[in-house]
C-alpha cells in the first residue's frame, strides 16, 4: 500500500525540468543577469550589481514557468574555469551566451568561445541565445555588431535555433524577452532534447 501511495505521490508531484547554461567570458554580466532573472520570475530582489563578485563554480536561479521548472546555471567565465563547462552539457536544454557588447577588445575572444561551444557534440541539438549585454551603457550599434559577428558564423550552428538579442542586466530591459524565447525554444525542442523530471 505504501509503495502504491508513494508512486502516486511522485506521479502527481513530478514536473518537467529544463536547464539553461548561462555562459560567456568573465565580466560579461552573467551573474548580474542571473539576479535580474530571479527578480523577473519571482519578484524577489537579489544582490545589487555593485556587490556581485566574479563567479567561481556555479550560481543557480530557479523559475517555475507554466508548471515547469527552469534552472539557470551561471558558470564562471574565467579562462581557467571554462574547462568545467562541458560537464554540464549533457543535461542542458539551452545556452544563454552573454557578451559584453561594449568590450571591443574581447569581442574576438567571445566569438572564439562561442564557436567552440557550437562545435561541442553534446550541444548539437541545443538552442542558443546570444545576448548583447550592457546596452544601458552602450549604443544600439553595439547590438548590430554582435549580430554581425554571429551571422558571420551562422554555418557553425547547423539547423539549431539561434537568436541574438540585446538587453541590460542592470536595468532589466529585455530580460523578460530572453526568458520567453528560451522557454518557448526549449518546449519546441522537446522531441530532440526531452526535459528532465523533478518533484515540486
Amino acid at each position: 500500500m505504501f509503495t502504491l501511495m508513494s508512486g502516486a505521490y511522485r506521479y502527481f508531484t513530478k514536473q518537467d525540468e529544463y536547464n539553461v547554461l548561462v555562459l560567456g567570458l568573465d565580466g560579461a554580466g552573467k551573474t548580474t543577469l542571473l539576479e535580474k532573472i530571479k527578480y523577473t520570475t519571482t519578484g524577489i530582489s537579489g544582490m545589487s550589481p555593485e556587490k556581485i563578485q566574479p563567479t567561481v563554480g556555479v550560481n543557480i536561479a530557479k523559475a517555475h514557468i507554466q508548471r515547469r521548472l527552469v534552472k539557470f546555471l551561471d558558470l564562471g567565465g574565467q579562462e581557467d574555469l571554462r574547462g568545467i563547462w562541458n560537464s554540464y552539457f549533457s543535461d542542458s536544454h539551452a545556452i544563454l551566451f552573454v557578451i559584453d557588447s561594449g568590450n571591443k577588445k574581447r569581442m574576438d575572444e567571445a566569438l572564439s568561445v562561442l564557436l567552440t561551444l557550437s562545435r561541442a557534440h553534446e550541444l548539437e541539438q541545443v538552442p542558443f541565445l546570444v545576448l548583447a549585454n550592457k546596452l544601458d551603457i552602450n549604443d544600439i550599434t553595439a547590438l548590430a555588431q554582435v549580430k554581425e559577428l554571429v551571422n558571420g558564423a551562422a554555418d557553425n550552428f547547423d539547423n539549431r535555433s539561434v537568436r541574438v538579442l540585446g538587453a541590460s542586466a542592470v536595468t532589466g530591459e529585455g530580460v523578460q524577452v530572453i526568458i520567453n524565447w528560451l522557454f518557448n525554444s526549449m518546449l519546441e525542442n522537446n522531441n530532440l532534447r526531452p526535459p528532465l523530471s523533478s518533484e515540486f
